[in-house]
């Protein structure tokens, strides 16, 4: 538990990117007396990152409120349902239903812009002589698709340096879902054009969030902190014992 008695504050990134995209959130939660942690997140699977991530917050002592972006979102549906996860928090992030894969739900809505800026690279697959798929942005296009309202220099550098997501991801069903019992908050970034924002709302609304809406890009984190902040603090006051 963090100096304030507050709960730790546990940040989990997406796919293409990595905890770095978390960079102006961390110093401003720690600057609040609240002890923060932002794994590396595999982007491997959705059961294995999940087990990860569950894993890394049962080694917290104490009550953890649990962040998720993008496709960390549908990691913390899953690995939020440790006992110690008191809240959870969606940045432009999937709420899945539980026995829900990521591409069902993606699949009922319109593509967005990601759809048609994709890179499929195999990846040798240890132990199996069949490559896994690693999935990623074009560089060119990451930008305009992911951050195009993050100053240019960054997120050029962001581009180059893509924490791909295997494809596995996409069609693993979450076992289960922890927004049924756990308090959660949900960030819609309302100019995304890497997740339909209808794909963000619809997802909060069936999991009964609080919502906002923000107009930002994907990575709300860099674009609008503030934002960000301001919920993350929300959750931890409501969940604070």
């Amino acid at each position: 538990m963090s100096r304030s008695g507050s709960p730790t504050v546990v940040l989990v990134h997406g796919a293409f990117a990595d905890a770095s995209g978390f960079a102006r959130v961390i110093p401003e939660l720690i600057a609040r007396g609240l002890d923060v942690v932002a794994p590396a997140v595999p982007n491997r699977s959705l059961l294995g990152d999940s087990a990860y991530i569950a894993s890394i917050v049962r080694g917290i002592p104490g009550p953890v409120v649990l962040v998720g972006h993008s496709y960390g979102g549908a990691v913390i549906t899953v690995a939020g349902a440790e006992d110690n996860v008191t809240a959870l928090v969606y940045l432009a992030g999937y709420a899945l239903e539980e026995g829900e894969s990521l591409g069902e739900l993606q699949g009922g809505f319109p593509d967005s812009d990601l759809a048609g800026a994709l890179v499929h690279t195999p990846f040798p697959v240890e132990g199996s002589t069949t490559p896994g798929t690693d999935v990623s942005v074009e560089i060119d296009k990451f930008p305009s698709v992911f951050a195009a309202d993050v100053d240019p220099g960054l997120a050029a550098v962001l581009a180059v340096s893509q924490r791909p997501l295997a494809a596995q991801a996409f069609a693993e069903k979450a076992p289960k879902a922890a927004w049924k019992t756990k308090p959660s908050w949900g960030l819609v970034a309302t100019a995304d054009h890497t997740i339909n924002p209808e794909v963000e709302r619809y997802g909060y609304t069936r999991a009964g969030m609080t919502t906002v809406e923000v107009d930002s890009s994907h990575l709300v984190m860099l674009a609008h902190p503030e934002r960000v902040i301001e919920l993350i603090e929300e959750a931890v006051r409501a969940t604070a014992h």
